[in-house]
């Protein structure tokens, strides 16, 4: 799952209005995050299959220290630790929800991934594999993006028009990662996603930031 995460990241913000944005941005991806430079660094390993699934060419086959069910508890509790520490005053409930939104993460993937996620270590590997049901895979993260968005639209301040069209982009992306040609490498992929995640954070900044000034 790549855009249906952000959707997660706008119901959270919902929740708890007092964290930015672009932190839950980062919190929902924060595990594709470390995976890209793991996968940089030789750490993590993924291979190119095209038609290993029917949208994504991934074979994504030793991700333990990221991808794993323990893995996945052990970073949203350090998301919460370090929000609740680093950020002068605040809440716990303000660093539950980030660690809740790093955690989402896994159970999102469990849902479209194949049988790739270790439970623990790089042993007892689950997913659903919705991955090879395009349609069906794209219409979930349509649903989760704009469903998020959504809520996030009904505490009043953001500027829905720009924050649409947003969606529309990382959607269109989304689509070109289903339909269009497989990355030329794993380290292509890995470094794609890692500025994809980072150009998103940041242009949310802008508009949550911009929606406040209004």
């Amino acid at each position: 799952m790549f855009v249906g995460h952000y959707g997660v990241s706008f119901a959270a913000k919902k929740a708890e209005p007092g964290v930015p944005l672009w932190v839950l941005f980062i919190a929902v991806q924060l595990l594709d995050v470390l995976w890209a430079p793991f996968v940089l660094l030789g750490i993590e390993k993924v291979r190119i299959v095209p038609g290993i699934t029917a949208s994504n060419p991934l074979d994504l086959y030793y991700m333990p220290y990221t991808h794993s069910l323990l893995a996945a508890i052990g970073w949203s509790v350090v998301a919460f630790l370090v929000y609740r520490f680093a950020v002068r005053a605040a809440p716990a409930r303000a660093a539950a929800i980030v660690g809740l939104a790093v955690f989402s993460h896994w159970l999102l993937d469990f849902l479209v991934h194949r049988p790739d996620l270790p439970l623990y270590d790089n042993s007892a590997k689950v997913g659903l594999g919705l991955w090879n049901f395009p349609a069906v895979a794209l219409g979930l993260e349509t649903v989760l993006l704009f469903g998020g968005m959504w809520l996030y639209f009904r505490l009043g301040t953001a500027r829905r028009t720009a924050l649409l069209a947003f969606g529309l982009i990382m959607l269109g992306i989304q689509a070109y990662v289903f339909f269009g040609p497989p990355p030329v490498s794993d380290k292509a992929a890995a470094a794609t996603a890692l500025v994809a995640y980072a150009v998103f954070a940041a242009v949310i900044r802008v508009l949550e930031r911009r929606a406040v000034r209004a």
